[in-house]
């Protein structure tokens, strides 16, 4: 109990400081919805880039299939084409991975 009370007065004395003034969001509600929608089991992991402005691994690897694809449309050199081929094939190879280990874990925790 004693840390609660604790906490509770830093909380204060912060807010008395102004500490709290000028954060973005200030005085709006908060959305939990993508908190929620994330696995339970992820959640923090999730939270903690979001607040750092970077994405899991499996978004990245998403994005670079999708570029890579779009680079290989508009190629036009073979040996380019094929470099790009071959650098799509192990980004699809590590994001399968990636979504089959998720997907073992979510089957553990079940």
């Amino acid at each position: 109990m004693w840390l609660e009370r604790f906490i509770e007065e830093e909380i204060q004395k912060a807010i008395a400081e102004g500490k709290f003034s000028g954060l973005k969001g200030e005085g709006k509600p908060l959305n939990l919805d993508e908190y929620f929608a994330a696995p339970e089991d992820l959640r923090a992991a999730y939270s903690l880039l979001k607040s750092h402005n970077m994405v899991p691994q499996e978004v990245e690897l998403m994005r670079e299939i999708s570029n890579l694809k779009e680079k290989i449309k508009l190629c036009a050199d073979d040996n380019e084409r094929y470099k790009l081929t071959n650098a799509l094939n192990e980004k699809s190879m590590a994001l399968a991975l990636i979504l089959e280990r998720n997907k073992l874990r979510k089957r553990k925790l079940i």
